[in-house]
């Protein structure tokens, strides 16, 4: 009997769990990444960068982007995407972020202002994608 795998993904080009809390940067199951959410940190100083949500969303999508590398995935092979925002305000900044690394086909997503971040960040991010480099996507309007 075939036993399913669960695969745990460390990106070694992106920060480790938040002060070691239990949790890993993401999960493969059945040819899906499920990331965990991301913040704005700089890898090497274990830092959130600075210059608000503008320069935090932007961190957290290049650390999406390590490790769905990590993963066997990218940005195209995304799903479902979920930001949290600190200032609701921040909403437009975050969408012209994110609009430089989703292009087209868009995923499906939620945004939502949350009480408190970890590290107080303005900006969270956590995915879900596809795995492999066979992804086709289609349109349906009805």
């Amino acid at each position: 009997m075939a036993s399913l795998v669960r695969k745990i993904i460390s990106a070694s080009k992106a920060p480790a769990p938040v002060g070691g809390a239990p949790y890993n940067q993401a999960i493969v199951f059945n040819n899906i990444v499920f990331l965990s959410g991301v913040l704005g940190m700089d890898k090497d100083s274990n830092k959130l960068v600075d210059g608000g949500a503008e320069a935090q969303a932007t961190q957290a999508l290049k650390n999406i982007g390590h490790i769905l590398e990590a993963s066997g995935s990218s940005y195209n092979n995304v799903i479902k995407s979920t930001i949290m925002l600190r200032d609701i305000n921040d909403f437009g900044t975050v969408n012209e972020v994110y609009r430089k690394f989703f292009t087209k086909d868009f995923p499906a997503r939620s945004t939502f202002q949350v009480g408190k971040l970890p590290l107080d960040a303005a900006v969270e991010i956590e995915v879900i994608a596809a795995v492999g480099n066979n992804i086709e996507t289609v349109t349906s309007k009805i």
